[in-house]
């Protein structure tokens, strides 16, 4: 095999430690440790190259299952590099449409029918079997399902991600409202009767939810609120239908304004975990990828919790799932590929409770069903497996519908377009994406 591509999660020091010094002109590094251009450093000669768009809390925990898989002295070690996350997808497409990609990586399920669909993605089938590895005896079906494509699977299923309420312990006895109570919400009335008592009787610098008034939050709650209140999927099976419910699509989105309306999110927030980080806030919808920095964040009273039912008789939550993925690589040999996909199975299973640390829901059942990950807070919203809502399989959701439904909720929520405008936008952002 050629020499490949480097992946250190921890920073410059451990890139010039393995590739050499020789590397270090030609090396773009930023001060957290990820990589402008990846294909600009190697690693050794029969390494295995993992390509990851995890950083902070989440790429140390994964970073210790590589190193504890390497611990095992297999037959071809992994080293990793880790993108800039909004780099990620644009430098792996390209790296394999050149003949460059790496060996494994990693993607959200809700890119990854783009990625097999455009072949950037291999099918694990063949390698599986050769290990005698059969995937619907470690995951639950949906999670299978969810990689699965015409009988070909293309991915490992890693975890479950989803919005989530975090609530201040400390501030809600302040405001008088019991964890119990928080606890017994089934309506946006008994919610909204909890998030009045807290305006009214804590300090005006405290926001009773940390939200920020655009981007990938308030549409993840916009997304939550639409399927709790019956509306359907956004397009036909094969995404070349809108099948958008208007009428709760408006519905939701009233909802979602009336947050910022009421007062119940102080303006201006930009960067909401941090509001709820610094005890100013009394609670945040958010993803469960920042549990683990809560935890570790002292003088933070918190606990989590599934997102709230609002409406109707089931709390769906927006979701997605990060998944282990064998990108096209005309370097790697079969060996090679072989070894890689024992990585991927050897992260993902004996490596889920570990990755549990980071607060996201691990796919296999060995971690998420296990005695120790029921002491952990991240266990308080395991039921959201069953409640996840994910994404439509439409080969340009991830970077084109999506964000233009986003760009749609920024206008009404910032009060630049009015209401019928706002939503025209938001059907045409999914019209214009149809397959």
């Amino acid at each position: 095999m050629s020499r490949k591509l480097l992946c250190s999660l921890l920073g410059a020091a451990m890139v010039l430690a393995v590739s050499g010094s020789a590397f270090a002109d030609e090396v773009d590094m930023n001060e957290d440790g990820t990589v402008n251009n990846p294909e600009a450093v190697e690693v050794a000669e029969g390494d295995l190259s993992f390509w990851s768009l995890f950083t902070g809390g989440d790429g140390e925990w994964f970073g210790k299952i590589v190193d504890d898989y390497n611990a095992t002295s297999p037959t071809n070690p992994v080293e990793c590099i880790t993108l800039v996350w909004d780099d990620y997808y644009t430098k792996l497409q390209t790296a394999v449409a050149t003949g460059n990609g790496p060996d494994t990586g990693v993607s959200h399920v809700s890119k990854l029918y783009e990625l097999e669909e455009t072949g950037v993605v291999e099918p694990l089938n063949d390698y599986l079997d050769e290990l005698g590895v059969d995937l619907g005896e470690l995951y639950e079906q949906a999670s299978v399902d969810s990689v699965t494509f015409d009988g070909d699977i293309y991915a490992i299923p890693l975890d479950t991600h989803c919005e989530v309420m975090y609530y201040n312990l400390d501030l809600l006895e302040q405001a008088g409202v019991s964890e119990d109570e928080v606890l017994a919400i089934s309506s946006a009335d008994d919610f909204a009767a909890i998030l009045a008592k807290c305006k009214e009787s804590l300090p005006e610098d405290v926001s009773p939810i940390a939200l920020t008034n655009s981007g990938d939050d308030p549409f993840r709650v916009w997304y939550a609120v639409y399927f709790q209140m019956g509306g359907a999927d956004f397009v036909n099976d094969d995404a070349t239908e809108v099948t958008l419910d208007e009428d709760t699509a408006r519905a939701a989105m009233e909802y979602v304004k009336s947050l910022y309306d009421d007062g119940y999110v102080l303006p201006g927030i930009d960067d909401h975990s941090a509001i709820f980080q610094s005890g100013k806030a009394v609670f945040e919808f958010g993803g469960t990828w920042v549990t683990g920095i809560f935890e570790a964040t002292d003088g933070l009273n918190f606990n989590v919790t599934e997102f709230p039912l609002l409406y109707g008789d089931t709390a769906y939550c927006w979701a997605d799932s990060h998944t282990l993925t064998l990108p096209a690589n005309p370097d790697r040999t079969e060996e090679e590929s072989l070894e890689a996909v024992k990585f991927l199975v050897y992260a993902s299973n004996e490596g889920g409770l570990t990755w549990s640390g980071s607060g996201q829901i691990p796919s296999a059942i060995a971690a998420n069903g296990s005695e120790e990950y029921k002491e952990k807070k991240g266990y308080n919203i395991v039921d959201e497996l069953g409640l996840a809502k994910y994404a439509p399989r439409a080969t340009s959701y991830y970077g084109g519908m999506k964000a233009d439904i986003i760009e749609a909720l920024n206008g009404y929520l910032q009060g630049v377009t009015d209401f019928d405008a706002s939503y025209e936008a938001l059907y045409a952002a999914i019209e214009d994406n149809l397959d």
